[in-house]
């Protein structure tokens, strides 16, 4: 059935004043806010065909229904999916293949970067793979107050110098 063998103005107008008679019962049982809701529900046919929206919701809903049908019935629809599926399965599992090089090399101590996983690790004379180092501890510096015990002579002189007193 096309768009044009239905007769819309009926069609819509009905569904506006079915829409419209449910709208006073909700009036009536519910409040004034819901059916100030169901009228504004109930008025929507009836405007989407005097605006002329009818017939592009139509081609819409027709096309979605011949992809839904294109995709259940065409095994050549279902191969691209699995193969989407497959493509999808691939880039999470290199991901986490990714991260846990990249924290290794971080771990060792290295500077991560993209080219890092494909260089090989240092080997020994004998040709044996070393063990990597574990990194060492930073010390940071804390803030800890001088000890007064110091002589200031020689800061006393140098501000003497420049004339501070």
């Amino acid at each position: 059935m096309t768009f044009d063998q239905i007769a819309w103005l009926p069609l819509c107008a009905g569904l506006t004043a079915a829409g419209v008679a449910l709208a006073y019962l909700a009036f009536r049982r519910r409040g004034v806010s819901a059916g100030l809701r169901a009228t504004a529900w109930a008025l929507l046919p009836l405007a989407a065909y005097l605006t002329g929206a009818l017939k592009t919701i139509w081609n819409i809903g027709a096309a979605l229904v011949s992809f839904a049908t294109g995709l259940v019935f065409s095994p050549a629809v279902w191969s691209g999916v699995g193969l989407a599926g497959i493509s999808v399965l691939l880039f999470f599992v290199s991901g986490g293949m990714r991260g846990r090089t990249l924290a290794r090399f971080r771990a060792m101590g290295r500077k991560a970067s993209p080219e890092a996983p494909t260089r090989p690790l240092p080997t020994a004379k004998n040709g044996k793979k070393d063990k990597p180092e574990a990194p060492k501890p930073v010390e940071r510096a804390t803030a800890k107050p001088a000890k007064p015990t110091e002589d200031f002579s020689d800061i006393e002189d140098i501000l003497k110098k420049h004339g501070i007193s």
